[in-house]
């Protein structure tokens, strides 16, 4: 529900930003304004009133209680996702999160198998480890970028119904591999095609959501990515110790498939191409319709309407070298990859014997695996109520519009905690400190990144709304970039130096990034955003 803004309201006595852009222009289309003002929105009614002019500002459309502009503007029409009811939206976005747990639960399944399948197929665990686990990795995040093309051409639904059925036949296959070049094959195929809900659910949760809910909502989509790799481990170590790692592949193929069923059932195309002119017509409904939307005959009605061929190709590689995008995705790449380092290499280093490792059971390996699955629920929870308060409190401050780069203001809180996290969990490697000093340490840098994680996705977006499917994948391309090689290299780092220093350089890395990059896209960021525009 919403409501208009009258033009009897008062509007509040402040000064108007040299920024904004004037808009007394009454066929100013509203539907796409906040594409234009990338990165700075009028969220405050009043403000609305003195920037755009009482007769565009009365027709501009609050939330039920008035206190926000919604950006984007619903249309009158009840297909328009923003129109949704709560429990529509609720649904939409509690399966695409389920879904998006889909690629790095599978791919982590192989942490638990790791010794298994050395033993299996006659090899070591870096053997495993180099040929299957880190080239799934990296086809993750470029499977990404294929996946966003198809989607601006015919919609959100089909391509991740296709995507998710054809991992699962992969997924299958692998689960049945009768050696290891199939396996790895097989698994690599997996990564590919299943990274699809990576990068869908950005779109989503801004198909549905208004502005100012879009964070909130953003976290728990991200929560659902971050713990999934720890989440395979955790439950399939157990189950491994005692059966066959083919048991574990085969039961995250059953998840797979229930989250496929899922997708079929009830998830809907969100995607709603408001800016065209006349608007599309009502949705027909019916089961015949509904088949069709899920298989991409709609979308391929719908295709010669929207963006060319040429724009959805070129549209990342036009992101990912906006300055300010590029900065943020260069902190992000050391940030979320050592992160993903650690996630593969501490299997090794606890299940190791003496003197390398701690020759921790499988029981107890799997055991800890436990602490960056809650440690990810802790920062997702820290997070809702930070990004509520940094958001309420820049929009106040800056007489009542919002800046994409106070979003930022997140990484001022996560980087310390990232820096004594891994500190804290080299010297417990290291010095063989114990499970809590491991537990700690891991824990603490887990609820950085997620904190982290989110604080960039919002910024991204907001700065290209036009483009946020390209954001998303860009995002999960330079994480999966910075963190595919890292299995490489940190487990004979840590052989050879030690684990104190290999987790502290990598933490002086962090840190360095974070000092060059993030003060300086603040403070320029907003010369950025409009010197180097979409448009």
């Amino acid at each position: 529900m919403s409501r208009k803004l009258t033009i009897h309201e008062k509007p509040f006595s402040v000064a108007v930003d040299d920024s904004s852009v004037t808009l007394a222009d009454p066929n100013v289309d509203l539907y796409s304004y906040h594409e234009k003002q990338a990165g700075r929105l009028v969220v405050d009614p009043g403000e609305a009133m003195i920037e755009l002019g009482p007769a565009l500002a009365s027709k501009l459309k609050l939330t039920e209680d008035g206190t926000k502009v919604l950006w984007p503007q619903p249309t009158d029409s009840a297909d328009d996702p923003q129109n949704w009811s709560s429990r529509r939206k609720a649904l939409q976005l509690f399966v695409i999160t389920l879904t998006s747990i889909v690629p790095d639960f599978v791919s982590g399944t192989g942490i638990a198998s790791i010794f298994a399948l050395a033993k299996e197929f006659d090899t070591t665990t870096g053997v495993i480890n180099n040929l299957t686990s880190n080239w799934s990795i990296f086809l993750i995040g470029w499977g990404g970028l294929f996946a966003i093309i198809l989607m601006r051409r015919y919609g959100r639904l089909p391509i991740l119904f296709w995507s998710q059925a054809l991992a699962l036949a992969f997924l299958i296959a692998q689960t049945l591999a009768p050696n290891l070049k199939t396996f790895a094959a097989m698994r690599c195929l997996t990564g590919f095609f299943g990274t699809c809900p990576q990068v869908t659910g950005l779109y989503v949760v801004t198909d549905i959501f208004p502005f100012h809910l879009q964070a909130k909502k953003l976290n728990i989509w991200t929560t659902g990515f971050i713990f999934s790799p720890f989440l395979s481990p955790f439950v399939f170590g157990f189950l491994v110790a005692r059966a066959s790692w083919r048991w574990a592949y085969g039961t995250a193929a059953i998840y797979n498939f229930v989250v496929l069923v899922l997708i079929v059932l009830f998830l809907e195309e969100t995607m709603y191409d408001r800016t065209l002119k006349p608007l599309p017509p009502p949705r027909p409904r019916g089961l015949r319709y509904r088949l069709e939307t899920l298989i991409g005959v709609t979308g391929a009605r719908m295709a010669k309407y929207r963006s060319s061929w040429k724009e959805v190709c070129f549209a990342s590689p036009k992101v990912f070298f906006k300055p300010h995008v590029f900065a943020i995705l260069l902190y992000q790449a050391p940030l979320f990859g050592f992160a993903i380092g650690v996630n593969t290499t501490n299997a090794v280093l606890l299940g190791t014997p003496p003197p390398v490792g701690f020759g921790f059971s499988t029981d107890v390996v799997s055991g800890l695996y436990a602490t960056p699955v809650v440690a990810v629920m802790l920062g997702a929870l820290l997070q809702s109520f930070l990004n509520e308060w940094i958001m309420n409190l820049s929009i106040r401050r800056n007489n009542g519009v919002f800046e994409a780069e106070n979003r930022l203001w997140a990484c001022y809180i996560a980087v310390p905690l990232y820096v004594c996290g891994f500190l804290l969990l080299g010297a417990a490697l290291e010095k063989r400190l114990g499970t809590v000093a491991i537990i700690l340490g891991w824990g603490i840098a887990q609820i950085a990144i997620t904190i982290n994680a989110v604080a960039a996705y919002a910024y991204c977006n907001d700065c290209f709304p036009k483009n946020k499917g390209e954001v998303s994948a860009l995002v999960n391309l330079t994480r999966t970039m910075g963190g595919f090689a890292v299995a490489y290299f940190q487990v004979p780092w840590t052989t050879k130096s030690g684990a104190m220093q290999t987790f502290g350089i990598e933490a002086a890395i962090v840190a360095a990034m974070f000092l060059l990059i993030v003060p300086v896209v603040q403070l320029k960021g907003r010369y950025l955003r409009k010197y180097y525009s979409m448009d």
